[in-house]
């Protein structure tokens, strides 16, 4: 076992506590806060000690380069987000940036220069835990969106573009922050599996084929506040007792794929969410991901099929909002291909081959290179959670697999 994977898990660890959290007593770093900021600056340090040099893009994501044997060639880029879900867990993401480091750290110590530059990425909003709108950062560099999304705010009522400003940057240059495909050979991120697969398999690592499909919509129920105690059972317009009967109809269309499809509701506001008052209007979320578009679009229709049936026989009003739609993302072969002969190399056994079911920033990073994604197991399947961890000899194999493919990428 090397020092580099007990490294990058004690790294992540240190990134998990204060003053890296907006939080006291939980992890909570969302893009462009005063603890994103304090990450980066952190981060920065970790990377130029490794031997990169550093600098930030204009959608505020870290960047650091490790020059190969011709300064300006073609950069084979690793990393993942930085950003982190409320009451999160200290590995989903960072420690994708942190193994970016560590294997930057290896060759710099060897001394090694290959034919293609490093970039160790460090996106900065991928869990769109502050606005709306996943992978603001990662879309910026392919080139997928040129503008500041408008009309979006955080709960404070902050815009995206007011964000910006504050953190020192340029919303109109937002589409600076794009990268040319020649720029780039490919993108690998190392993530936590955040599911029970590679466990179960008795294994450690594994090489991911593909990203699903999802999207994320947000629904609108409307009824008629009145008064708890006077208005009979009969006559009442009850959104939240609608939307309880929407939820499990969200639960019985997503088990009804089987393992390739789910469906979540996770968040739920209710107005005016007072305990004498017959609730008038409920928003809540609507996760869906399945294999393909084809399934994903499927069920999305049969839901939104049900809860608009509901919704007419109670009475009510009913409207759908749709800030995230995101297509299936397969990864390039021969990533696949290479990726699981660096497993092999280091486990003595095959590389076992999984579909992930959450998004990454792989996901847009599709659209710009080739793409390519190494698991690490998560024990108890767990994942967005404060209990979330590793294992440290898992940490340790992911190392020696990238460093073994990006020593075989060369040729």
């Amino acid at each position: 076992m090397t020092a580099h994977g007990a490294r990058a898990v004690e790294r992540c660890r240190i990134l998990a506590d204060v003053p890296f959290s907006e939080t006291p007593g939980s992890l909570f770093r969302f893009w462009l806060g005063p603890a994103y900021q304090r990450t980066l600056t952190q981060v920065a340090q970790w990377m130029e000690e490794a031997g990169l040099t550093t600098r930030l893009d204009a959608a505020g994501s870290l960047i650091g380069r490790y020059e190969g044997l011709t300064p300006g060639a073609p950069a084979l880029m690793i990393g993942s987000h930085l950003d982190t879900v409320r009451n999160g867990g200290a590995f989903d993401g960072n420690l994708g940036v942190m193994l970016g480091i560590e294997l930057v750290s290896a060759l710099n110590e060897e001394g090694t220069r290959l034919p293609f530059a490093i970039e160790v990425m460090g996106f900065g909003d991928e869990e769109g835990s502050r606005f709306a709108a996943p992978m603001i950062c990662s879309r910026a560099m392919a080139g997928l969106i040129e503008s500041v999304p408008e009309g979006m705010t955080d709960a404070s009522g902050v815009t995206v573009a007011e964000a910006m400003i504050r953190y020192g940057l340029d919303p109109a240059g937002l589409s600076e922050a794009a990268r040319r495909p020649d720029e780039l050979i490919a993108y690998i991120e190392p993530h936590i599996e955040q599911g029970p697969a590679i466990e179960s398999a008795d294994g450690e690592i594994g090489v991911v084929t593909a990203i699903a499909a999802q999207t994320r919509q947000r629904v609108t129920v409307t009824g008629q506040s009145d008064h708890a105690g006077t208005t009979p059972m009969t006559m009442r317009q009850d959104a939240l007792t609608a939307a309880a009967e929407m939820i499990l109809a969200v639960e019985r269309n997503g088990a009804s794929g089987g393992a390739t499809q789910v469906a979540t509701v996770g968040q739920i506001d209710v107005t005016p969410n007072t305990s004498n008052v017959i609730p008038g209007e409920v928003r809540f979320s609507l996760d869906m991901r399945a294999e393909t578009n084809e399934a994903r679009d499927a069920m999305a229709d049969a839901i939104r099929t049900d809860l608009r049936a509901i919704a007419d026989r109670r009475g009510l009003g009913i409207a759908f909002d749709t800030p995230q739609y995101l297509p299936a993302a397969a990864c390039a072969p021969a990533l696949v291909d290479g990726l699981a002969r660096a497993v092999t190399s280091v486990t003595g056994r095959p590389a076992q081959r999984l579909l992930s079911g959450a998004g990454h920033d792989a996901m847009a990073m599709v659209d710009l290179c080739p793409m390519g994604m190494l698991f690490i197991r998560s024990p108890g399947g767990l994942s967005h959670h404060p209990d979330e961890t590793v294992r440290v000899g898992d940490v340790d194999l992911a190392h020696r697999a990238l460093l073994a493919f990006v020593k075989e990428f060369q040729s």
